[in-house]
């Protein structure tokens, strides 16, 4: 969003509508904005009126410019329906980390649109993505499959269906209707990524393919996955190189070295990665990602180098993952003792992060995993 649609001068028409605020979710110093405004994922787009300091619209996921335009047009559209009323009710209830209590909203919303309602497909979209934050899965496929023929051919029917796809994937296999739920929704979202008219964002459609990964391993298709993962990998390439700035090309390094990964390649996330660590020598993510990378091939000189890079440069709860890592690169050493002392700094740091920074599972599972390494 940052590298292709903020910076597009189609949005110049709201400079007086508008005040653009971007918010670092790892920054100790906004910890009672997220505290007031929780973010379930990244990217998350807020619009908050400043009268009443609440949520009037809220977004998870990636958006086009012409989708982010429509999504804005309709919070200072001066005819509001009850249907719009409801979603943005809804909305500032997921904005509270109150997704239970905002899926009726939105079902009630769907319920009221009036023919052809603008919001119809956003109001659906957070229908389906709240439903999976609140880990619902059952409720997120059943309703994605039961809304995508009414968003054929749009980028919200994309989304819906790809969401619910990976919902699907995840429900238990003893479930009678999850097959059929697996077939629908993935076929929905094969003719969604194959429509030629249909214009979605480079990381979005990245994130349809994940979706489809889940679909193929869910039914134990290795042949299928490879496949696929090559699809994938030849795309993000090719999406990379056409990047006319390096802050464009690092959007795609976090699913790059992902499917290097998959296809058992770590090695050729080297040269994208080391170039991402050139142009952005203060970024802790490109050496983070070249000590996954090295790690993988063993070479665990290197992957220690990387990572104490990273560690120079990361904080907020993002360290712990480079320290997991860490932990994880000393585990493969056979160095126990090394591993161990990490994952009890791991605790610590996790404990003494602001409460809005702080996951308790996260802590839970910490320290569960040191139990093990006693």
């Amino acid at each position: 969003m940052k590298a292709f649609v903020f910076t597009d001068k189609g949005l110049e028409r709201y400079a007086g509508r508008f005040v653009w605020l971007s918010i670092n979710t790892e920054a100790a110093e906004n910890a009672a904005f997220l505290k007031r405004y929780p973010i379930p994922a990244l990217p998350t787009m807020l619009v908050i009126d400043p009268k009443k300091d609440a949520v009037t619209m809220r977004f998870v996921g990636g958006a086009t410019v012409p989708q982010l335009s429509k999504m804005l047009d309709g919070v200072t559209a001066k005819t509001q329906s009850p249907a719009d009323e409801l979603l943005s009710k809804g909305d500032a209830l997921a904005s509270d980390g109150k997704n239970e209590e905002a899926l009726p909203l939105y079902e009630q919303a769907l319920a009221k649109a009036p023919k052809g309602w603008r919001n119809f497909g956003r109001a659906a979209e957070a229908l389906v993505v709240t439903s999976s934050l609140a880990g619902k899965s059952e409720a997120c496929a059943d309703r994605a499959a039961e809304l995508y023929p009414q968003l054929k051919g749009t980028p919200s029917g994309a989304n819906v269906a790809a969401t619910g796809l990976s919902c699907a994937a995840g429900l238990d296999e003893k479930l009678t209707k999850r097959a059929d739920l697996l077939k629908t929704l993935e076929a929905a979202t094969k003719e969604a990524f194959a429509d030629p008219n249909l214009k979605i964002a480079a990381d979005d459609r990245s994130g349809m393919y994940m979706s489809l990964l889940d679909a193929r391993e869910a039914a134990r298709d290795q042949e299928g996955v490879e496949d696929l993962t090559e699809q994938w990998s030849e795309f993000l390439d090719a999406e990379a190189a056409k990047a006319k700035s390096p802050t464009q090309r690092t959007v795609f390094d976090s699913h790059r070295l992902t499917a290097y990964l998959n296809l058992g390649a770590p090695e050729k996330a080297i040269p994208m990665l080391e170039q991402s660590e050139k142009d952005f020598p203060n970024d802790y993510n490109p050496p983070a990602r070249l000590a996954v990378a090295y790690k993988a091939m063993k070479q665990y000189d290197k992957a220690l180098a990387a990572s104490d890079r990273a560690m120079k440069h990361v904080y907020g709860p993002r360290k712990l993952i480079v320290m997991s890592t860490r932990a994880d690169i000393y585990e493969a050493m056979g160095d126990k003792a090394a591993a161990k002392k990490i994952v009890e700094e791991m605790i610590a740091y996790a404990k003494a992060l602001p409460e809005s920074q702080r996951s308790e599972r996260r802590i839970a599972s910490l320290e569960k995993k040191l139990a093990t390494m006693q």
